[in-house]
């Protein structure tokens, strides 16, 4: 009985001495470790120290490192995005508002948002780049001596108020303006892409107008001569439609009820009178505008 509990009792001591061994030689192997995981880092920190201030001296090789660290960044984040999130961000131009033709109706004079809300729904276009335009018809008539309504009167009749618009003969944008005619109005402006610019357009054509109508003499005489028809005998009631969506526009600007849908019966002109300088060539070839009536109905008057 002794023998055997000293057998016990040496095997509990070998027992514990192995477990004592175990535990000393694991510390000992963790603590090595530990340190050899500082001295890595602290030899990582130091290369990093190192690579940064030799880029710092470098100017370029610190913009390269730069660029390829953000396009790694950005490669990670277009990996992990979702792909309409992805395509909307490779799209997206918060500038792109810049380019807008359009102002709030609020913003304008209660005679011009008057006028503006007038077109928008009689041409079925949207207030906002109306507005726009109406601001710039009154500025711009305020400089040229001319009445706002008349020029917008003219982009009714010429274009529908589509900035996209060209004639047969290649009258093109707002006021239908020929461009390789008038190239040289666009230097101003860029070339002659700027005609498919509605602001643009807009003033080049009050240029021409105002040359036309210094030209013929008079308000209806001008009008000829701007639509390409002072040497024809008939204008194709040009004039007389222009100066009816004038009177229309008038009596908006007022506070007078106008029907959206009015009819547009041109005013009665006399017959111009012929004299040499109504033979002389028109400053722009005889053209058909094309007009949206109230109804939709697209028309092309033949000169």
């Amino acid at each position: 009985m002794t023998t055997l509990k000293r057998c016990l009792t040496r095997a509990s001591q070998v027992r514990d001495a192995i477990g004592e061994s175990a535990t000393v030689f694991v510390k000992d192997v963790g603590q090595g470790l530990l340190e050899v995981g500082h001295n890595m880092l602290a030899l990582v920190g130091l290369l990093i120290v190192a690579v940064a201030l030799f880029a710092f001296g470098k100017p370029e090789l610190r913009h390269t490192i730069e660029t390829k660290a953000l396009g790694w960044l950005q490669a990670r984040h277009e990996a992990r995005a979702d792909p309409a999130e992805l395509l909307a961000q490779q799209l997206s131009e918060p500038e792109a508002i810049n380019r807008a033709t359009a102002a709030d109706p609020k913003q304008l004079t209660r005679q011009q948002a008057a006028v503006a809300l007038w077109i928008s729904r009689r041409y079925r276009v949207a207030p906002e780049p109306i507005s726009r335009l109406v601001q710039e018809a009154w500025h711009v008539g305020e400089r040229a001596n001319l009445d706002p309504t008349l020029i917008l009167a003219i982009m009714a009749v010429e274009s529908s108020f589509n900035p996209f618009a060209q004639s047969h003969v290649g009258a093109q944008g707002l006021m239908q303006v020929m461009t390789k005619v008038h190239d040289d109005k666009y230097e101003a402006f860029g070339g002659n892409h700027a005609a498919f610019d509605p602001v643009t357009n807009l003033r080049v054509g009050v240029q021409v107008l105002k040359e036309c109508i210094a030209r013929a003499g008079s308000l209806e005489a001008g009008l000829r001569y701007y639509v390409g028809a002072a040497n024809l005998e008939d204008d194709g009631g040009y004039a007389g439609k222009v100066l009816a969506e004038q009177n229309n526009l008038r009596m908006v600007a007022s506070g007078k009820s106008v029907p959206a849908n009015v009819a547009l019966i041109p005013v009665s002109l006399p017959a111009p009178a012929t004299s040499a300088a109504d033979r002389e060539p028109a400053q722009q070839p005889a053209r058909a505008p094309s007009e949206t009536t109230p109804d939709g109905e697209q028309v092309a008057w033949l000169r």
